[in-house]
Order: C-alpha cells, then sequence, then structure tokens
C-alpha cells in the first residue's frame, strides 16, 4: 500500500493511509487475531457478520426502490 506525501505535509498522509487501512480491513483483522477464537466462535460470527451484511444490502435496495 502507498500513499504519497505533498508538500511535506505527513499529517495528511497519515490519515489517507489510515483511511486506506480501515477500507481494506486491516485494523479489524489485527483486533481479531489479538485473541485465539474457537473455530465454533468463529463460525458463529462470521455468520452473524454475513447475515448483517445480508440485511444491510437488503435495506438499501428496498429504500432505492421507494425513492423512485
Amino acid at each position: 500500500m502507498q500513499v504519497m506525501v505533498r508538500d511535506n505535509n505527513v499529517d495528511q498522509a497519515l490519515r489517507a493511509l489510515k483511511k486506506k487501512l480501515q477500507r481494506e480491513g486491516v485494523f479489524r483483522e489485527m483486533k481479531l487475531k489479538q485473541h485465539f477464537e474457537k473455530p465454533s466462535v468463529k463460525k458463529a460470527r462470521e455468520k452473524a457478520e454475513a447475515v448483517r451484511r445480508s440485511r444491510k444490502l437488503a435495506r438499501k435496495k428496498l429504500q432505492r426502490e421507494g425513492m423512485m
């Protein structure tokens, strides 16, 4: 991952890097890997995340169709 520093503005480049890392899910992955997660707990968490994602998608789809 690369971030360009323009006009010696390191603060702005650091913010851009943090935003990219956040979007990629690096921070979330690091947090999850700090402690061991049992396979059954991991499976349940991933299933809950999938349900949450699908509900969010459905909600957005209904909102788009309702707006038209």
